[in-house]
């Protein structure tokens, strides 16, 4: 159990330490290093602002914003959210200067994107030196198929056999895809154009690749970008996020009023379109980088660490086989298929408590009070609800006209391990062709659960 939360966490101060599949054509620390030295901003990976903060062993300052500051007041606590933070406080770090606390730029969009909601402040003051390990969500997929095997037996029969079968249609509507990014991991390289658009089609069969489509995309933006703007973050030690929700808004109608990655994909030649539109400098090699990077993460991420990437097939395999040869890619499936069933609302917490308990208890061994989200350092951190040995003050806060933050009124609030109420994206789901069964179309359908505010306001 421990093992599996340290591999979903990473150190961009320490070498690359993960398992890995066998015949990947490039390993973890060779990314590691492509990232950090062959890129504009890679020197960010590891010497940014918010990790230079952690390690300091200072108070750390943070922002979080929250539609429910009069329940808080009543109820005075504070309730964490599930999504990228797994059972932490969405926040983005705050830099204290002379002039007041300057958001960083991914708090500065969440204050300008969100108006009516109330800023909040937290100083924590940390034990120690924080160590620098972020959780990188892409990396659950195990513990998210542990934790629903140790309580499947909440589910009726029927309602595991619909699970069974969706996933299963997944895997047979994107298996040739997935075969092919194995392939692509393994130095069998599909032309770009083409990979991308095999990419767009998976996504609708397995949401799962819309995260990591999105996520590449991200990476390779916030990493290469030159513009003005990127560079004046850098100065701050910041990586430059609003590329990240441009290209989300841009790429996906509605995107701003739902944000859902199971929507994210964009085919080869929208791509090339979308990214000549934000930086054209950067739009010539955005295909073959993702076709790279997807298909090595995809293999990272989805197989068992004892698997050679150049031998599986996911083409015919049954449900049995995949759960030991890919458990990271089945416990993703699951994870957002079973958020769908009816009766999802009464056990939501009983499934996203179990993993809460075990990383908190990871934080906590590890001298963690605020994790961060480890795909990529770039400001979306978090506060641990149970961390015994820091001191957690709250207020709330004023916006000046340059752009600081002055504490307010101090809230009398504690964090407690209380999960926020959850609530299902609508859908999207691949129509199929009467005649053939080739994919025509998508079709959106409702949420099945509603949503229901909690007095922690943004989750990630």
């Amino acid at each position: 159990m421990r093992d599996e939360w340290e591999h979903a966490h990473t150190d961009y101060t320490m070498p690359a330490r993960r398992r890995i599949p066998a015949s990947l054509t490039e390993s973890e620390s060779d990314w590691r290093r492509h990232l950090e030295y062959s890129t504009p901003n890679g020197w960010l990976i590891r010497h940014n602002a918010m990790t230079e903060a952690l390690v300091s062993g200072n108070p750390m300052y943070l922002l979080h914003t929250t539609k429910d500051i009069d329940a808080i007041r009543a109820s005075g606590e504070v309730h964490v959210s599930t999504g990228c933070l797994v059972g932490a406080l969405y926040c983005s770090p705050l830099a204290r200067q002379r002039g007041g606390l300057r958001p960083h730029n991914l708090g500065a969009y969440l204050m300008q994107t969100k108006p009516s909601t109330t800023p909040m402040v937290f100083e924590v003051t940390p034990d120690a030196p924080i160590p620098p390990k972020g959780i990188d969500y892409l990396h659950l997929g195990a513990i998210h198929l542990r934790i629903f095997d140790r309580y499947q037996n909440f589910l009726t029969p029927a309602e595991n056999d619909q699970l069974d079968r969706a996933v299963l249609t997944g895997l047979r509507g994107a298996a040739a895809f997935l075969d092919v990014a194995l392939r692509n991991a393994a130095d069998h390289a599909t032309p770009a154009p083409e990979f991308i658009d095999r990419l767009s089609d998976a996504v609708a069969y397995v949401p799962f690749l819309g995260y990591l489509y999105f996520e590449v995309l991200s990476e390779y933006l916030m990493l290469h970008s030159a513009t003005s703007e990127t560079k004046s973050y850098a100065q701050e030690g910041e990586l430059n996020n609003w590329l990240c929700k441009r290209l989300a808004f841009a790429a996906v109608d509605g995107m701003g009023q739902l944000f859902d990655l199971a929507r994210f994909a964009p085919r080869n030649d929208r791509l090339v379109q979308l990214i000549e539109g934000m930086e054209p400098a950067l739009s010539s090699g955005v295909t073959e980088y993702v076709r790279r990077r997807l298909s090595h993460l995809f293999a990272r991420t989805a197989l068992h660490p004892s698997q050679d990437a150049g031998a599986v097939t996911f083409w015919g395999a049954d449900l049995r086989t995949l759960r030991k040869v890919a458990p990271g890619l089945i416990g993703q499936m699951i994870f957002r298929e079973m958020r769908y069933l009816p009766r999802y609302q009464q056990l939501y917490h009983c499934f996203e408590k179990a993993k809460a308990l075990e990383v908190w208890n990871y934080w906590n061994s590890e001298g963690i009070p605020t994790p961060f989200n480890g795909i990529l350092p770039k400001g979306e951190i978090g506060v641990n609800p149970v961390y015994p040995r820091s001191k957690v003050r709250v207020w709330t806060s004023e916006l000046d006209s340059k752009g600081c933050l002055h504490p307010d009124e101090k809230i009398k609030a504690v964090f407690t391990p209380h999960l926020a109420s959850w609530w299902a994206p609508p859908r999207q789901r691949a129509t199929q062709n009467p005649t053939d069964g080739s994919r025509v179309g998508l079709a959106l359908e409702a949420p099945i659960l509603t949503q229901r505010l909690s007095a922690n306001g943004v989750s990630s």
